[in-house]
């Protein structure tokens, strides 16, 4: 029923994750209602920039340009090489930076562990960690997984394989967000909040 060009434009943004059929040709016939040419040309453009022009950092698993040694935060001499934060996506790294908290490296597992989706072990950046660790220059891996099954299931496998090593394995602490409320809490982040409690100075 639509011209091909269109369809296609549309299939191609509704494989995106959180874009449904009708927001994909919501954005479609944006484009085409404000017929303008330039901003088409620059999305166009930088889609086929995003993989041509970024890579993997070989270190941490992070993104960076392309053509880089490594990322600018396992380059940056001036960060605690002694502590490594693993988290499960690359995101996670900016969240952790706007904080301005923490100045060690980072490990990017590229996911967690889910046997639902038959993501297992393997298909993580687990085995790379272990060689970091193995190095021998680590004194404290910090676990900051998501508080889902997932990433619970993804600490604790973590912690039993760094288990062998002499190091410190800590878990980002978890409870109540600021400006919450205790009756609009559930109980398990209540509970989290309760065992994570610390001493008033």
């Amino acid at each position: 029923m639509l011209p091909e060009p269109i369809q296609q434009c549309i299939d191609a943004f509704a494989r995106l994750p959180g874009i449904g059929p009708k927001t994909a040709a919501r954005l479609v016939f944006y484009l085409l209602r404000t017929r303008d040419s330039d901003l088409s040309k620059k999305l166009a453009d930088s889609l086929l920039n995003l993989i041509s022009g970024t890579d993997t950092c070989p270190v941490c698993f992070n993104m960076m340009n392309a053509g880089q040694e490594q990322c600018g935060i396992c380059g940056n001499e001036n960060r605690d090489r002694q502590v490594i934060c693993v988290v499960e996506e690359p995101l996670d790294v900016p969240a952790l930076e706007r904080t301005s908290g923490y100045s060690g490296l980072y490990h990017v597992l590229h996911g967690a562990l889910s046997p639902v989706e038959g993501i297992t072990p393997d298909d993580l950046k687990i085995k790379e960690l272990i060689g970091r660790v193995r190095a021998g220059e680590i004194k404290e891996i910090i676990i900051a997984t998501n508080p889902s099954m997932e990433g619970d299931a993804t600490g604790m496998y973590l912690q039993q394989q760094l288990s062998g090593f002499d190091i410190k394995v800590t878990r980002l602490a978890r409870g109540l967000p600021m400006g919450g409320d205790l009756e609009y809490a559930d109980q398990n982040t209540l509970l989290r909040a309760l065992m994570g409690r610390q001493e008033m100075d």
